[in-house]
């Protein structure tokens, strides 16, 4: 598949053009030509302004093959890039994640929920938002981790088989309502939380993740050219550790980056098989495609 972009230049430095306008981010130009392969070609727009426009060859396959109903797995994917360990080590920061998910004295369990759900789905949505260009319909035909495809469904429980960035927007539209549901997440002294909300998390906190998932499984090249890998598995670590902490997601729902989530927060006081407080709600693996 070629892609087609344009860019303008902002000193040394060069920011894509969309039909809306330049989007935000900024990135070097030397280091995404090299780790992305982009074919170059110095051309001018009608109002003479210089402009680059290139061109990229992506070389990802398509799933040869899917789970299958009995479970059984396909043969074992290609080396996973985002576990080498020149990329494993990177952070923003060295913070102890482990002590800031814990519940702090005198706070309410939901209103922490809530304020860190909302975060995390900003973060989380800002962080796929850097990597969008590349997510595409014809790239990502389906919402797939792996070896594993994910399904939406709707609100009257239609299954939908969609690409990637249909999911995602799927998922992003209806977080959005919910954070911003006064009923839901309430913000104004002395209204009650919902008794479903803890459910609402966790199922807020299993779509987040197949966010944060695919951006790992097929698009870690492109957050590597861009330099924002240390980003994300700053994250990553982050919010596995929160929602272990709070038992918020099936842990048979994240075994599939089980050998990422070891490496990234075993370092964090993390062991790879979950957080122990307490049996997991059997519900959180339904999107796999073995029971969808």
């Amino acid at each position: 598949m070629i892609r087609s972009f344009k860019v303008c230049k902002q000193g040394d430095k060069f920011c894509h053009v969309r039909p809306v306008g330049p989007v935000p981010s900024i990135f070097k130009w030397e280091s995404v030509c090299l780790r992305l392969g982009w074919n170059l070609k110095l051309v001018r727009d009608p109002e003479g302004t210089k402009c680059l426009e290139f061109f990229l060859q992506l070389h990802s396959s398509p799933l040869k093959s899917k789970g299958k109903p009995n479970g059984k797995k396909p043969a074992p994917e290609e080396k996973k890039l985002y576990l080498e360990p020149e990329y494993t080590k990177s952070r923003i920061t060295d913070f102890e994640f482990k002590e800031l998910v814990m519940l702090p004295r005198e706070i309410d369990l939901n209103e922490w929920l809530a304020s860190n759900t909302t975060t995390f789905f900003h973060h989380i949505n800002l962080q796929y938002s850097t990597i969008s260009e590349f997510c595409t319909g014809e790239s990502c035909q389906t919402m797939a981790v792996c070896n594993t495809q994910y399904y939406w469904y709707d609100e009257r429980g239609k299954k939908i088989k969609c690409t990637a960035p249909q999911y995602v927007d799927f998922v992003m539209s209806s977080v959005q309502k919910l954070v911003t549901d006064e009923d839901v997440f309430p913000t104004k002294y002395g209204k009650e939380f919902p008794n479903s909300f803890e459910s609402l998390v966790k199922k807020i906190c299993k779509y987040l993740f197949h966010v944060l998932a695919h951006i790992y499984s097929s698009h870690f090249k492109e957050t590597l050219a861009l330099e924002l890998h240390g980003h994300l598995n700053t994250l990553y670590t982050h919010f596995i550790l929160f929602i272990r902490e709070f038992n918020l997601v099936d842990p048979k729902e994240t075994t599939i980056m089980d050998d990422l989530t070891e490496v990234l927060c075993s370092s964090s006081g993390s062991s790879s098989n979950g957080s122990g407080n307490g049996s997991s709600n059997g519900a959180g693996a339904q999107n796999h495609v073995k029971e969808r």
